[in-house]
């Protein structure tokens, strides 16, 4: 692996977390992204955003080498093989889990070298910096544990068998030798308090053992034996990394600022939960049979949004806090000097009426197939859809969150339908007060509005907005969502539209009119995804099954995906790994299954 002036490239990451927070490893084996005590916290590690001001925990052999890597089955836990001319050695990286599977205050990163050939040299350094880089780390030794601080902020570093080690700054490392057969064990962890009795190798390797059983033990719950199986249980195992299991929240990305595109300003952090979200996880969740998370984020969303309701806000915090405060951090460089980096997100005060109709999907599914609503929540239900049906006229900022003025953008009219379209549902079946006259009378207004402002007879589609008369792949949904016939004429028209002036190879752009953010950016891989989705529902399975071909084939070399791609060079951009072209990606696979 080549790095750039010090970067990987993003597609060279593989991710290992705990349910609480991810660490981001490169394929040479350095940890280059970390944060705690939580996946939104001040990050530990964020070389990826600073080579030089980032700080990172590099382990990798001191002569030239190969690295193939994998996770081991069904399994988050990592395997990295370097093979080099005089032997070779594995790295075992996981977040471990508690002996008892219950959340515990210990986050803990183990790395464990294992020589399985020859003699391979292998210099390391464990390189914290914390609050992003910005605040100063000390570091002292005690009860043989180094131990990094700042504030009230502390890591510790366990060592075995790894030789002496040497303290330069804020830096610890050394270099060692394993022969044949040794192993040795380095270990980062942090709690809010230093224990009373700091762990043993025993102990460490023991909660290694234990996550290593953990996860093809969990992973067995996956109920999928469809096509593109390995895929979609990669995509399913690397969501898990994403839920913060204390709330049941998923978050978008685990990572902050990644580029949409290289020296460009699209750098957003996705370390939070889209509430748009809801009805593509909770479909998966719940076709996939993985019940408890499907709960849960059902009841985190219901819970988080009542700060807010009957107004949905588009995200919230893990901790289903709604404000998330956007701030530039001006002292890192970002990912090979694309800036400015930013932490948290602006978009929280937006106003996105398609996701009245994600959220009222989800509702819809959950209670058809794995829960019920009691009676108090169904009246917050039927409130919401009474706000639909007053405030569906309203301009708005889209799904891709637009930073230009608001319009009336044709994918949020026709989720407003979609969200009245399941209250009326609901109400049928008696979870919710009984307001269907008024939620059906805005709904056929809603489909006048759609059918004769947003549809282009030239083009035989729908447009992106009336006065936005361009392409949006975001109108893909409404053939997924059931806003009309996917096989019927119009539906047909737009899916066709979108691969006339969207589609580039297996990529498709999200649009390419005006947004109000300078500069390029690469192909969204969940609107390929949705594409596949949508050909399966038309009937064109061929193509359907060829694109997805494709796609499987872009995944890195351990299955995972980012937000965006360029489709020149196939470099992966954006924030990484994205939930929601996971999530894509299973549904695209349960659709051509259910197709078939």
């Amino acid at each position: 692996m080549e790095r750039i002036d010090g970067y990987a490239p993003i597609r060279e990451y593989a991710l290992v977390g705990d349910g609480r927070t991810t660490a981001l490893i490169a394929r040479d084996g350095a940890v280059d992204w970390l944060c705690l005590p939580n996946v939104d916290s001040p990050s530990v590690f964020a070389r990826v955003l600073d080579a030089e001001r980032g700080g990172s925990f590099r382990l990798e052999p001191g002569v030239p080498y190969e690295a193939e890597r994998r996770y081991q089955d069904n399994s988050n836990v990592l395997e990295t093989t370097f093979t080099t001319a005089e032997g070779v050695v594995r790295v075992t990286d996981a977040m471990t889990l508690t002996d008892d599977d219950r959340l515990s205050p210990l986050r803990e990163l183990c790395r464990k070298v294992e020589a399985l050939s020859g003699t391979v040299p292998l210099r390391w350094s464990f390189d914290p910096r914390f609050g992003y880089g910005e605040r100063r780390t000390e570091l002292d030794r005690r009860a043989g544990r180094w131990f990094a601080h700042s504030g009230t902020e502390c890591v510790a570093l366990g060592a075995w068998n790894v030789g002496e080690i040497t303290a330069n700054g804020a830096t610890v490392g050394g270099e060692l030798r394993l022969r044949e057969g040794d192993s040795a064990l380095l270990e980062l962890s942090a709690a809010h308090k230093e224990p009373a009795v700091l762990p043993s190798r025993d102990d460490v390797e023991r909660r290694l053992a234990q996550t290593a059983r953990f996860w093809p033990r969990w992973a067995g719950r996956i109920r999928y034996d469809g096509p593109w199986r390995d895929a979609v249980v990669r995509s399913v195992l690397a969501l898990k990394l994403l839920v913060y299991a204390p709330s049941g929240a998923m978050v978008a990305a685990p990572t902050a600022s990644f580029p949409e595109w290289i020296g460009g300003s699209r750098n957003w952090d996705y370390r939070l939960t889209w509430l748009r979200d809801a009805s593509w996880a909770l479909d998966a969740l719940i076709r996939l049979g993985i019940d408890d998370e499907a709960h849960a984020f059902f009841w985190w969303f219901m819970h988080a949004s009542r700060v807010t309701q009957p107004r949905l806000q588009i995200l919230y915090k893990v901790d289903g806090s709604a404000h998330s405060k956007e701030r530039e951090l001006s002292e890192l460089a970002g990912y090979r000097r694309s800036a400015p980096v930013r932490v948290g997100n602006g978009a929280a005060d937006q106003v996105q009426l398609d996701v009245y109709g994600s959220v009222l999907d989800a509702i819809w599914l959950y209670v058809q197939d794995v829960g019920h609503v009691d009676g108090d929540t169904g009246k917050e239900i039927a409130k919401i859809a009474d706000y639909v049906a007053e405030h569906w006229r309203e301009r708005d900022s889209g799904i891709w969150e637009v930073r230009a003025e608001t319009t009336h953008f044709t994918q949020s009219k026709a989720l407003c339908w979609v969200a009245l379209d399941r209250a009326c549902k609901l109400a049928e079946r008696g979870l919710i007060p009984d307001r269907t006259d008024r939620w059906s009378a805005a709904a056929d207004e809603i489909r006048a509005f759609v059918d004769k402002q947003s549809w282009d007879a030239e083009r035989n589609s729908y447009v992106r907005a009336p006065d936005l008369r361009e392409l949006d792949a975001s109108l893909l949904t409404m053939a997924i969502l059931s806003y009309d016939d996917p096989a019927g004429e119009r539906l047909r028209g737009t899916v066709a539209a979108v691969e006339r002036e969207l589609r580039q190879g297996p990529f498709v752009y999200r649009y390419r009119g005006e947004d109000g953010v300078g500069g390029e950016e690469g192909a969204f891989l969940t609107c390929s995804f949705w594409l596949v989705d949508a050909l399966a529902r038309q009937g064109r399975l061929d193509d359907a099954r060829r694109l997805m071909d494709e796609l499987v084939g872009l995944a890195n070399d351990v299955g995972l995906y980012s937000e965006e791609i360029d489709p020149n060079s196939a470099e992966f951009l954006g924030n990484f790994p994205q939930g929601l072209t996971h999530l894509a990606l299973v549904n695209a696979a349960h659709s051509i299954e259910d197709a078939q």
